[in-house]
């Protein structure tokens, strides 16, 4: 199985100066918990990405008003990425070794054209590996 088969595909994307409050529209819209973080929006090369945790912990939390803030002020900068043609099972490996619940999927370019989510893992793949993922990422 490869990467696109199990893949959420073309994901709404922000960019470092996207509003916080603008990123939470797309994520209610998309009802997803997290969007990357683009160069641009033509380009769309990965750069980070930010959850709705990030957005609590990083702002609210801290006592800073998210109407104020923007993308760049909360999101994760490290990106893990893969391919689109790669193996599914690279892809959960490397959520497993890097314990993350997301990565970006990028094309022949490098431009993000998908994200691969626990719940994407826990609906494509078997529940061995599912039980895995979770287990590995949770540690």
């Amino acid at each position: 199985m490869k990467v696109r088969e199990i893949m959420t595909k073309n994901p709404a994307c922000c960019t470092s100066d996207s509003s916080l409050q603008e990123v939470a529209k797309m994520m209610v819209d998309n009802d997803c918990g997290a969007i990357p973080v683009v160069d641009n929006q033509n380009q769309k090369k990965p750069i980070g990405i930010i959850t709705d945790r990030d957005i609590t912990i990083r702002t609210v939390a801290e006592g800073r008003n998210p109407l104020d803030l923007s993308a760049k002020d909360a999101m994760t900068s490290k990106v893990f990425t893969v391919r689109e043609n790669s193996k599914a099972e690279d892809c959960f490996n490397l959520m497993e070794d890097k314990q993350v619940r997301r990565v970006a999927v990028v094309d022949e370019s490098g431009a993000c054209c998908g994200i691969v989510a626990q719940a994407d893992v826990a609906q494509n793949a078997s529940k061995g590996d599912t039980a895995e993922l979770i287990k590995e990422v949770s540690e």
